[in-house]
């Protein structure tokens, strides 16, 4: 029962973004002779997988807490990730920025169009050249005035526990003087398991924290800015994980703004 669900879920996530990218190409041709930042494509690829993970009979996502409506434009966003659902849930958020990404998933028919269309940048791992690229392209993105955004464990994590954090993401944000602000995701390892092409009910929440500064640091203070922020990730997450359990034991969320 479970694979028929599953592949009846894919066949609706593949519909659902081939509608959308009919709609953000049209968008495409009326906005981009003005829209610099793409922000028009941007917003309408994450409410694509907005509307796509709504649609998912195993997925219950939302945000939690408080959330501003936007960030500040020289920011680089940082999160943990556990699965491919995550970037369904961090496209709960209300606001517009460029997410850094594997290369395959570009060359993925539509959904790859649509990254493109997006604005959004892809990266070769374990590639130098590839790397020291996307990170002149964030740069650009971040100097236009868009947020960039960033996991900085490189992959998904197979366990609870985060993978060690690469400098990449920090040295942009020192380099840049720009904000680092972490995000933490919580219950999608279930939503869509490494490794797997089955779904599982999940319920998924992202949750913002507090902005940190880099004004004054310089390269060599890489380390310490990235256990600022894995700090604040490790304890976002702890506050998630209770609200996130599926099954009768599972808490119901205080208050989650935006949730599905």
């Amino acid at each position: 029962m479970n694979a028929l669900l599953s592949i009846w879920t894919w066949i609706e996530i593949g519909l659902v973004a081939l509608v959308g990218f009919f709609v953000q190409l049209v968008l495409a041709i009326v906005t981009w002779p003005f829209d610099r930042k793409r922000y028009v494509t941007g917003r309408c690829f994450r409410l694509i997988g907005v509307t796509a993970a709504k649609l998912t009979p195993y997925w219950r996502f939302g945000v939690h807490g408080a959330v501003p409506g936007g960030v500040g434009p020289n920011t680089v966003v940082v999160s943990n990730h556990e699965s491919n659902a995550d970037p369904f849930l961090i496209s709960h958020l209300p606001w517009e920025m460029k997410w850094l990404g594997k290369a395959s998933l570009f060359k993925i028919p539509v959904v790859g169009w649509s990254m493109w269309m997006a604005g959004d940048i892809p990266v070769h791992r374990g590639d130098r050249d590839s790397a020291t690229g996307a990170m002149a392209k964030c740069r650009q993105w971040l100097a236009k005035g868009m947020p960039v955004m960033i996991f900085p464990e490189g992959t998904r994590s197979k366990t609870d526990e985060l993978l060690p954090f690469k400098d990449g993401a920090f040295r942009l944000a020192i380099e840049a003087q720009a904000d680092v602000l972490p995000l933490a995701v919580c219950g999608t390892r279930r939503a869509l398991p490494k490794h797997s092409w089955r779904f599982a009910t999940s319920r998924g929440l992202v949750t913002v924290g507090t902005p940190i500064s880099t004004k004054g640091m310089t390269l060599a203070d890489v380390e310490t800015l990235k256990a600022l922020a894995r700090e604040q990730i490790l304890s976002l997450r702890a506050s998630l994980m209770p609200l996130t359990r599926t099954g009768p034991e599972a808490a119901v969320p205080p208050g989650p703004v935006g949730a599905a």
